[in-house]
């Protein structure tokens, strides 16, 4: 009995000892290993698993540009082009000719030198807003993370600011709106991130003393005069940019932080590192492994491996190594609310989807509330036709990954930033893969009216065992060749949006 007792103590004092090495050797989640200001620290950053698995996400932009209702991405810049502007969908510039937006504001509105864009605030009323609603109705579309705009290219934050008096609290709805999102989408569960396109805000405006943007007294929201076009100054990075910055990862913790193309300017390289690394360190303060997302529009600002890549209105034409994200509207012509609003289908969103995620990417997906806070029927009918297809179908897309090719068809897909203009429609011979854990999926892009034929899934490549199509109950009956895999077409079965086929191999 003597023996046992003291063995019993001896394992007990072994046991603590072991206890109290681990919590030595473990540090506090506030001392963790740090990232560095420099790349090589920065390099080795990895996206999280959690984003690798979400898949689907809901951008949102809203705010006094949406109080126009038409012209409305670049408003505040159209309204004040009054000899020349560019073409934000084509690239192509008028020189010369004023935007209709100058002459629309001048109609509606009255003269810009009186009432110009920070007279818009006011009228961003907002009353119908119900955060609960909106983030409930994202869930039921499916989606697994949120990315609000905290503040646009035109200043103005969405969010309560000590740095700038140009935000919501302080004007307009005079509420933190951000905020209420950010706690509404915490509340229920899904990932929250932010927008930054703060960059643009000191070459957006044309300022001008004929129109109020020449007036010194609001450059907290115009930008500090200077000429359009002229290099962002070391001031305004110092003083607004990098506080403002720093505010939102500070106050409110995204889990997400997105930035807008301007960020990959020359003059911006001087914090490209210290944000990724200020970020990331403010994630594992919390224990949160963040996500850092940027565009490299115009060079390579953040090195492979150092942050997530995203696509503009565009995708990839294959699988790309590094888990990548495209941000596209549902409307074809605009990011905020606008009456000649052109939607896309939920069929052509559905299969966008498949096909990114097939090339090992997301889909961050935007709507354009009204300035009451109400979101458009047909948008929200195309979310939630989006969300009944993923109830459905979502075990081939959450947490599922590329295959060894990303799929077949004769659909070429266009790629480099504001590309989709240029994608021809998918056809029913368009097929994609993807995988999760052992189970193979093969996607048709577009409900068929015949027999399915998927060349790459031939005798030679694989042994399949059994078919089943994804919310149809009966036997699929299949053939393959040395040439094909041949899926007989079932006569009663009523599917929208994309078929998805799951292999069970023969192991």
């Amino acid at each position: 009995m003597r023996t046992t007792n003291k063995m019993i103590k001896l394992s007990l004092v072994f046991i603590l000892l072991l206890s109290i090495a681990a919590c030595s050797s473990k540090k506090p989640s506030g001392e963790a290993i740090k990232f560095e200001e420099n790349w090589e620290s920065l390099s080795k950053y990895e996206i999280p698993q959690w984003m690798k698995d979400a898949k689907f996400g809901i951008f949102i932009h809203w705010g006094p540009n949406s109080v126009a209702e038409l012209h409305t991405d670049w408003y505040p810049r159209w309204m004040y082009s009054d000899k020349g502007h560019i073409n934000i969908q084509t690239g192509v510039i008028t020189e010369g000719k004023s935007h209709p937006a100058y002459e629309y504001h001048k109609e509606k509105f009255g003269d810009q030198k009186i009432f110009g864009y920070k007279d818009l605030i006011p009228l961003w009323t907002m009353e119908n807003f119900n955060p609960t609603e909106w983030v409930r109705l994202f869930k039921d579309a499916g989606a697994q993370y949120v990315i609000p705009v905290a503040e646009h290219h035109d200043g103005f934050a969405l969010y309560e600011s000590s740095i700038t008096p140009w935000n919501a609290a302080k004007m307009g709805p005079k509420q933190d709106v951000f905020k209420a999102l950010a706690d509404e989408i915490k509340k229920q569960g899904l990932l929250f991130g932010a927008s930054s396109h703060l960059a643009f805000n000191y070459n957006f405006y044309n300022q001008q003393d004929y129109f109020d943007t020449g007036n010194p007294k609001y450059a907290d929201l115009y930008a500090p005069p200077h000429q359009l076009g002229d290099s962002v100054s070391k001031e305004w990075l110092a003083d607004v940019w990098w506080p403002r910055t720093k505010e939102i990862i500070d106050k409110y913790q995204p889990d997400i932080l997105w930035f807008d193309f301007y960020i990959d300017r020359p003059e911006f390289v001087p914090y490209h590192k210290k944000l990724a690394s200020y970020y990331y360190n403010s994630g594992i303060e919390r224990d949160k492994t963040v996500v850092l997302q940027t565009k490299n529009f115009n060079f390579e600002s953040y090195p492979k491996g150092t942050h997530m890549f995203d696509l503009e209105r565009s995708k990839s034409d294959k699988i790309r190594k590094g888990y990548w994200q495209t941000d596209t509207s549902i409307g074809k012509n605009s990011w905020y609310y606008a009456k000649n609003w052109m939607p896309k289908s939920a069929q052509e969103l559905i299969a966008d989807l498949v096909d990114i995620v097939s090339k090992n990417g997301c889909l961050l997906l935007n709507i354009g509330p009204k300035k009451d806070g109400t979101i458009p029927e047909d948008q929200k009918k195309t979310l939630l036709d989006m969300g009944k297809w993923l109830k459905v179908n979502g075990e081939a897309i959450y947490s599922a990954t590329h295959w060894e090719v990303f799929g077949e068809g004769p659909t070429k897909t266009s790629t480099g930033h504001l590309a989709e203009s240029k994608n021809k429609d998918f056809t029913q011979e368009d097929i994609r893969f993807t995988k999760n854990g052992d189970t193979l999926y093969a996607f048709v892009l577009v409900p068929p009216t015949s027999d399915v034929e998927i060349k790459y899934l031939n005798s030679t490549k694989i042994d399949i065992k059994s078919i089943e199509l994804l919310g149809y109950d009966d036997e699929i009956r299949f053939r393959q060749t040395d040439d094909k895999l041949i899926i007989k077409k079932p006569a009663d079965a009523s599917l929208n949006y994309a078929w998805v086929f799951k292999i069970n191999k023969d192991n």
